[in-house]
């Protein structure tokens, strides 16, 4: 039960699966920029869902092959929760992918990342 006064509350951060927030959809573009320079040669937003134990499932936010031809999975975060960093972490040991988590820099600067 929802109470009056807390729907909107309680929709922060939450957008439906395949709709991207701020920070992914900014990413997003630079992602297509690095595809147009050849860095890239194919990506996808939340389309690869990866079972982690029964019951739990752990849906990348973008799916990246590289030129290289090497299968990347890129967390983007506004943010870090112990939740999703355990949750990333689980998926890294379990499957064959460089496993990055993106945060923007620093005042918005630039994109920090860390490997799992």
């Amino acid at each position: 039960m929802v109470r009056k006064g807390m729907k909107g509350f309680q929709a922060l951060g939450r957008l439906k699966a395949g709709e991207m927030n701020k920070t992914e959809a900014e990413y997003d573009r630079l992602l297509k920029q690095r595809q147009h320079a050849g860095e890239i040669l194919w990506y996808r937003f939340e389309g690869v869902k990866l079972r982690l134990a029964d019951k739990t499932f752990y849906t990348a936010d973008f799916f990246v092959m590289n030129a290289a031809f090497e299968l990347e999975v890129h967390e983007v975060k506004g943010f870090w929760t112990d939740d999703a960093r355990v949750k990333t972490k689980v998926a890294a040991d379990q499957y064959p992918f460089r496993f990055l988590g993106i945060t923007k820099g620093k005042r918005g600067a630039g994109w920090e990342v860390e490997q799992f």
